[in-house]
Parts: structure tokens; C-alpha cells; sequence
């Protein structure tokens, strides 16, 4: 991975912490990971999901790594509602993730 690559790995999971400073709830990691898809790898949003379940354990609704790759998995055939993607949008926002796609060159 290239150093600005990373770089935007490391901002990325900045973000997700800015925007969900007590932790993600359950209820928003299928629209999470459909937004993320549109700006990482599936290696990058793994290691998102180790550090996300690392950060979750401290909450009062801890989940595991293994509980988000399966919802990884399964979130190909499970789609997020509009009030889904709105929500977890927002909370993005909130933290500075870059909703809009950069113009093409």
C-alpha cells in the first residue's frame, strides 16, 4: 500500500472515530460498510473492522471482528434503507469523511 494510501486509511478511521465518538451502534454497520465500499478496499475496510471492534468493546453493545466480516459478507444481499444511508452519511460528515467523489481528471 502506498504511503498516501495509508495515509488515507489513517484519516479514514480518524473520521469513523470523529463521527462516532461513542462507537458505531449495530443498527449502522451495514449503511457503514456500503459507504466505506465506495472509497476503500476490501483490505482496508477489514482493518477498519478490526479497529472498529477493538474501539466497540468499550461500549455497552460490543461486537466482534467476526460479527462484522459476516456482516460483511452478508451485506452484498442485505441493503441499507435511505434512513440508513442519511444517518451513517451524517455521522461521516460530522467526523470530515469525504462524501462527494473527487472530480475525475
Amino acid at each position: 500500500m502506498g504511503e498516501s494510501r495509508s495515509n488515507f486509511l489513517s484519516r479514514s478511521i480518524d473520521w469513523l472515530r470523529a463521527g462516532y465518538p461513542s462507537g458505531v451502534p449495530r443498527q449502522d454497520y451495514v449503511a457503514l460498510l456500503g459507504l466505506l465500499r465506495r472509497k476503500l478496499t476490501e483490505d482496508e475496510i477489514r482493518k477498519i473492522a478490526r479497529d472498529l471492534a477493538d474501539q466497540s468493546q468499550r461500549t455497552a453493545d460490543p461486537i466482534t471482528t467476526d460479527d462484522i466480516e459476516e456482516m460483511i459478507n452478508d451485506s452484498v444481499l442485505q441493503e441499507a434503507s435511505p434512513e440508513d444511508i442519511a444517518r451513517v452519511s451524517a455521522h461521516l460528515a460530522a467526523g470530515g469523511w469525504p462524501l462527494a467523489d473527487p472530480p475525475a481528471d
